[in-house]
């Protein structure tokens, strides 16, 4: 007579018994997933939330860097973890929008494959360009552009980068030519632009600030709609006469596809309060970061309009997935 209430009352204990487990992250050591090689953008945050996440909850936290593919790699391990909460992954914006438009089978689905934690941080774009390159402002490399079409190279982080597809945006708005070689990461990319190899490029903030503060780069504009506090000399892109245009980037946290509300909305209030603290805020934004720790749901609408705001750019530049 008394059985169902019984059962009732037990598996109630049970879901909360559960439950509970779940909300107590971590339990174990856990990974955070890098997907290029260590000292890049990707790699200064997971260290920089390791440390504030292994001071805050007492529990170690690793970060294990995973290149290949321009984070193809990295983005199929982590899409096949447990949702347990040991495993996290440092996912920029082109991995989730971009990839997926250039490479056919890619092995992950930005939506479906990974539960949104948070939108971490996010950097303008710079357009840099090596000294040898006789241009001080946007309409002046834009007419060096169009005066020697076959001479300007530039590169990027890798290819379906915001940095490859930001210089394949600025190339169709402008009308201008320059040929892409992509590499394992920025600060590969900065290297030969420096020596002279390239001569220009459009990357993230935090890769080349330091470069050009040292006067070995010439910075040219600004690819966010407002000039940056570490630059305020330097105009925006839209400013100097290109219209409609942003290049930026930014870089979110992500764990494994079917990770339990109860835990997810824990890792949530953990990362975002780890950002939010004012040295990491300090240490990210003297780089170029702004921090941005906001909502699950936030990260995902950023990815589907993202993406679809990219697919044009991919059509047009016949880089799109056969």
């Amino acid at each position: 007579m008394h059985r169902r209430p019984l059962l009732i009352a037990a598996a109630a204990i049970a879901a909360a018994s559960r439950a509970a487990a779940q909300e107590a992250w971590p339990t174990r050591p856990t990974t955070i997933v890098v997907p290029y090689v260590p000292g890049g953008p990707s790699d200064i945050l997971a260290r920089t939330l390791a440390q504030q996440l292994q001071a805050r909850l007492g529990q170690p936290f690793v970060v294990e860097n995973r290149t290949g593919a321009n984070g193809a790699v990295a983005a199929q391990y982590v899409a096949r973890q447990p949702p347990d909460g040991a495993t996290l992954f440092v996912a920029a914006s082109g991995i989730l929008t971009i990839n997926p438009l250039l490479i056919q089978r890619i092995g992950y689905d930005a939506l479906r494959d990974f539960t949104p934690i948070t939108i971490a941080i996010s950097a303008s774009n710079l357009l840099v360009v090596n000294p040898s390159v006789p241009a001080n402002t946007l309409p002046e490399l834009i007419a060096w552009l169009r005066a020697n079409p076959d001479r300007a190279s530039y590169g990027s982080s890798g290819i379906g980068s915001s940095e490859h597809l930001g210089m394949e945006l600025f190339t169709q708005r402008t009308g201008t030519r320059a040929t892409h070689v992509p590499y394992q990461g920025g600060g590969a990319a900065v290297t030969d632009l420096v020596g002279g190899t390239l001569q220009m490029a459009l990357l993230n903030m935090a890769t080349v600030l330091p470069q050009v503060q040292a006067g070995r780069l010439r910075a040219i504009a600004i690819g966010g709609r407002a000039r940056h506090p570490l630059l305020p000399e330097v105009p925006t892109v839209m400013e100097s006469g290109v219209a409609d245009f942003t290049s930026g980037s930014w870089h979110s946290i992500v764990a494994p596809r079917g990770m339990a509300e109860p835990l997810a909305a824990r890792i949530h209030g953990e990362v975002t309060a780890a950002l939010q603290a004012p040295e990491v805020a300090q240490r990210l934004g003297a780089t170029g970061f702004a921090v941005e720790a906001g909502s699950r749901a936030e990260l995902t609408a950023t990815i589907e309009a993202e993406t679809m705001r990219w697919r044009d750019v991919v059509s047009r530049a016949g880089l799109a997935a056969g």
